[in-house]
C-alpha cells in the first residue's frame, strides 16, 4: 500500500484539484492509496472539504485535525506517524509536487532494490522572485560548508520512501524539526529526480520570505553548531584586538607623553565592542532557546478530530 501525507494549511481550493489529479495515478501503480490528510489549523474551510472528502472516499481517506496550528514540520511528523503504507510519499496539498511523478518514482525504487528513497529537486525556480532565488540559493551554499549534513539544493518533501526509512524518521521525536536535514540525516539511500518548478493550482502561499529566513535559520542552527564557533571566534578576536590597542596605546604613552585622546574615538569603539557582545550574545541565546523547548518535550502536537469522530457519528 502507498501512503500519501499531505500537510494542510488554508488549502479549501486545492484539495478536490489535487485529489482529482493524484487519482487518476492510480491506474499506473498497482497497489491501493491511503490519503492521510493533516489539518494544521486551518482557518478556512479546509475541514469541512476533508470530512466531505472521506465521506465519499472512506475506503482511502483518511485526515488528522490539529486542535491549532503547530506549523508543518508537526503536521509532516503526525502524518508519518499515521502511516501503514509499505510505501510512504509527502506531498503538498498545491500541486507544485506533481502526482504524475510517481509512477517513476515507484519504478526506481523496484528497479534497485538497494534505493530506500526517491526524493524529487526542481531544476529551475521559474516563477519565484529573484530575490527568494538569491537567499535560498545562498543558504544551501552555507549550509551544505558547515553541516555535516549535505543538502541537496531545491530539494522537495516531496519524496517516495520505503517502510524503513520513515520508520528511522520516526525516531528523530525532536520538537526543533527540519525535515529536509531529517531526510538527509538519517543516512539512507536516495536519488532524485528534477523537474520543473510549478505554480500553485489555488489559494496563495502561507510562506512568507520572512517565514522561510525564519526556517532557514532553525535549519542552520539544528544542523550546525559553527555559528557557536564564530561566536568564540569574533570574541577571541576582538580581545586580541583590544589587548593590542593597549599595548600601543602604553608604549605610545611612555615615548611621547601623548596618550591617545579624544571621546568620540572610544565611544566608537565601545559601540562597536557592544555590538560584537550582544551578537554573540544572540547567537548563543538562539542554541539556548532550543535546549529551552526541548527540555520542556512538550508533543508536537495535539489532535482535535480525526476520521474516527465522524465514523462515531454515522
Amino acid at each position: 500500500m502507498l501512503s500519501i501525507v499531505v500537510p494542510c494549511f488554508n488549502e479549501e481550493a486545492s484539495l478536490p484539484i489535487f485529489f482529482e489529479e493524484t487519482e487518476k495515478v492510480k491506474k499506473y501503480l498497482n497497489m491501493p492509496f491511503e490519503y492521510i490528510f493533516v489539518n494544521d489549523g486551518s482557518s478556512d474551510q479546509t475541514l469541512p472539504v476533508l470530512r466531505a472528502l472521506y465521506r465519499a472516499h472512506p475506503e482511502s481517506v483518511r485526515y488528522l485535525s490539529f486542535s491549532r496550528n503547530f506549523g508543518k514540520e508537526a503536521a509532516l511528523y503526525a502524518g508519518l506517524q499515521a502511516a501503514k503504507g509499505d510505501f510512504v510519499t509527502v506531498m503538498d496539498a498545491d500541486l507544485q509536487d506533481p502526482p504524475t511523478l510517481l509512477p517513476e518514482m515507484f519504478a526506481m525504487l523496484e528497479a534497485k532494490p538497494e534505493l530506500d528513497c526517491v526524493g524529487t529537486r526542481r531544476a529551475d525556480r521559474k516563477g519565484e522572485p529573484k530575490i527568494r532565488s538569491f537567499f535560498s540559493d545562498a543558504f544551501y551554499n552555507i549550509i551544505n560548508k558547515i553541516a555535516d549534513t549535505e543538502m541537496v539544493n531545491g530539494a522537495r518533501d516531496f519524496r517516495l520512501m520505503r517502510r524503513n526509512m520513515v520508520d528511522a524518521v520516526l525516531q528523530l521525536s525532536e520538537y526543533n524539526r527540519f525535515s529536509k536535514g531529517i531526510f538527509s540525516w538519517v543516512g539512507f539511500d536516495t536519488e532524485y529526480i528534477a523537474y520543473e518548478n510549478r505554480e500553485r493550482v489555488a489559494g496563495e502561499t502561507s510562506w512568507s520570505f520572512w517565514k522561510l529566513f525564519q526556517y532557514s535559520i532553525d535549519g542552520i542552527v539544528n544542523f550546525s553548531d559553527t555559528p557557536l564557533n564564530i561566536a568564540s571566534f569574533i570574541g577571541a578576536l576582538s580581545c586580541f584586538g583590544s589587548l593590542i590597542a593597549l599595548v600601543f596605546i602604553v608604549i605610545r604613552t611612555f615615548i611621547f607623553g601623548d596618550p591617545t585622546s579624544g571621546w568620540p574615538s572610544m565611544v566608537s569603539i565601545f559601540l562597536f565592542v557592544g555590538g560584537l557582545q550582544l551578537l554573540c550574545l544572540g547567537i548563543i541565546g538562539k542554541y539556548i532557546g532550543k535546549i529551552f523547548l526541548e527540555t520542556k518535550n512538550r508533543p508536537l502536537y495535539f489532535l482535535k478530530e480525526t476520521e474516527k469522530d465522524q465514523e462515531k457519528q454515522r
